[in-house]
């Protein structure tokens, strides 16, 4: 059924409803077609053929095949094939030729000194934030101080009370 030559048309994609030719069978899924569409690759089963066949060689070129179809009268545009084009125009470009740059001599490596330890200077909202954290911690050793003080005396004080207590309860 799908032969080289084929004429189909297309059900699928952005090629849908167009004719093309089978230009090549890749596999039992897949075959190579143009003409009207895009030539690619496509799957048979997006392919609907026809009863007409076009005489056509294995891999034919799209100026080939559009002149098949214009005999029967299918409109057809050529395209430009890509890789002759590119051939052609390198043909007549000059290649660029690269500048060598001198080599310049290496500098001397001098001996690595110790660099001197030196105090970092702090941005001033730094400083603030140190001061302030300073701040805090003086204030919270200073609270836990008073507080060991003063806790002190009362629990010696709350013994001797709980101890009177007992006493005149006795």
């Amino acid at each position: 059924m799908y032969e080289v030559g084929r004429l189909c048309v297309k059900l699928a994609g952005r090629d849908a409803g167009l004719k093309c030719v089978i230009v090549e069978i890749l596999d039992n899924n897949f075959v190579m077609i143009d003409g009207q569409t895009r030539r690619r690759k496509c799957n048979v089963k997006h392919l609907e053929p026809l009863k007409e066949v076009v005489k056509i060689e294995k891999g034919a070129s799209n100026v080939a095949i559009c002149s098949a179809l214009n005999k029967l009268k299918i409109e057809c545009a050529e395209k430009k094939e890509k890789a002759v084009e590119d051939k052609k125009e390198n043909k007549g470009r000059t290649k660029k030729v690269k500048k060598v740059k001198e080599k310049r001599p290496k500098k001397e490596k001098k001996p690595k000194t110790k660099k001197k330890e030196t105090k970092k200077e702090e941005k001033p909202a730094q400083k603030k934030k140190a001061k302030a954290e300073k701040k805090q911690e003086e204030s919270k050793a200073e609270k836990t101080e008073k507080l060991t003080k003063a806790e002190k005396p009362k629990t010696v004080e709350k013994t001797a009370a709980k101890t009177d207590k007992k006493e005149t309860k006795k």
